[in-house]
């Protein structure tokens, strides 16, 4: 490795260091060039003397935007520097030269469409604004999965290619799998099911979903990055909620304190919801809608974006950011449905956080024979699911689960108008790289 720190490490009147990074800013005063150089942690003055070091102030002369240098130096107090530290330097070397100009502009904060960043990835990563968003997301999901393996929740890993889809439809990505038809996971739902009837009690997986969507919006993406939870021997689909509920606030409380500097970059206030997330019916959601904003659905089995907004407004004003739905009308087979005694359509809700949907999640049918008359019903084919029928045949206990968008959540924490900002590299209809 070459000996280096990084520059949030650097302390002032330390003894000599050595940085390495990318030229994030030049300024030439004549006999004085200031370099600022940025890596991951931040960023750090140089300032070269003519007086003091004529040939590293000669040999700084050429210079550019983005070149990889390494610098040796003197770590000195200052007011003006970024970090209150400049190096005085001893050593300086380009390790790298950028091609030039630079179809980004890094340093500055100049308007650019998201079409132009994404098209060049490699540059925009590189700011500070978007490195913090990512560095904000691995914070998250540390968190997350600090919490639930602390839980005694299992890691797993279920397959990305699949003979059907979860939620089948329209949505499917269709590949050729050696001389058969397969598609992409749309969902690991009924492998977490699977292993819910085979003991394991209480799952986890930070995996990947494809959804086939033709969409165009600010919310949508074609490969979905998804935090997916299965529990066993619930009472009801409450016991499921308690767990995302606690598990989310965990996240976000872990992130406000261990994320200050991406979030001060991000400009984000970031408030953690303390109190009980509000748990409504979907005949109060809609009830809300109608009787505040004058608002119906489209679908009236479902809300849409619009009414997850103003729902987002109407619990915000109250305090609370987070908030969730329950029992949707007409849902999957593997929900329950049509519970003796409930007053709800099913036992499937949604978690709604500043204005958007962020999961779907419930309690499960287990009793195979109920399952399967809502099948019928549905007109499923149960061909196509025979691996996952036989599995819960042979005894297996009550249990929900749901699935978050890791992608939305952080869009709605670091405040950002659309959810591919959230992903490195992200897939849409039309975006097949880089």
């Amino acid at each position: 490795m070459i000996e280096r720190i990084h520059t949030s490490d650097v302390e002032p009147d330390a003894d000599e260091v050595a940085i390495a990074g990318h030229v994030h800013e030049i300024r030439d005063l004549g006999g004085l060039v200031f370099l600022i150089v940025r890596d991951r942690e931040g960023l750090i003055q140089i300032v070269f003397k003519e007086e003091r070091e004529p040939d590293l102030f000669e040999a700084v002369q050429d210079v550019g935007a983005e070149d990889v240098v390494r610098v040796v130096g003197k770590p000195l107090e200052s007011d003006q520097a970024p970090g209150g530290v400049e190096l005085a330097p001893t050593e300086y070397e380009v390790i790298d030269e950028a091609d030039s100009p630079l179809p980004l502009e890094i340093s500055k904060d100049i308007e650019v469409d998201l079409s132009t960043r994404l098209d060049n990835r490699a540059l925009d990563l590189r700011k500070p604004e978007t490195l913090a968003v990512f560095t904000l997301r691995s914070k998250l999901m540390t968190a997350m999965e600090e919490w639930f393996d602390d839980e005694g929740f299992v890691d797993i890993k279920t397959p990305r290619i699949s003979k059907g889809g979860a939620e089948g439809g329209a949505e499917l990505f269709p590949i050729l799998y050696y001389n058969q038809d397969a598609f992409l996971s749309q969902s690991p739902q009924l492998y977490k099911q699977i292993l819910m009837a085979s003991g394991y009690e209480a799952v986890y997986e930070n995996g990947t979903a494809f959804r086939a969507e033709n969409f165009a919006t600010s919310r949508h993406v074609s490969e979905i990055a998804m935090f997916d939870v299965e529990l066993a021997y619930i009472e009801d689909h409450d016991d499921v909620m308690d767990v995302q509920e606690k598990s989310l606030r965990y996240a976000l409380r872990a992130a406000a304190e261990n994320a200050e500097r991406e979030l001060d970059l991000l400009d984000v206030d970031l408030q953690v919801p303390e109190e009980d997330f509000p748990r409504i019916t979907f005949d109060e959601a809609l009830d809300i809608l109608e009787t505040e904003y004058g608002h119906f659905p489209d679908d009236p089995t479902d809300l849409d974006t619009k009414g997850e907004k103003l729902l987002g407004e109407h619990f915000e004003e109250q305090g609370h950011p987070a908030f969730f739905v329950v029992g949707y009308p007409d849902e999957k087979f593997y929900y329950m449905q049509d519970v003796e005694g409930d007053d709800i359509a099913s036992r499937k809700f949604d978690l709604i956080y500043k204005g958007q949907e962020l999961s779907s999640g419930g309690q499960r049918e287990h009793d195979v024979d109920r399952m399967i008359e809502v099948m019928e019903e549905e007109g499923v084919e149960q061909a196509n699911f025979e691996f996952y029928i036989e599995a819960l045949s042979f005894g297996t206990p009550p249990h929900g689960g749901y699935g978050l968008g890791i992608d939305r959540l952080v869009q709605k924490v670091a405040d950002l108008d659309n959810i591919k900002e959230a992903i490195m590299f992200p897939r849409d209809p039309n975006r097949l790289e880089p």
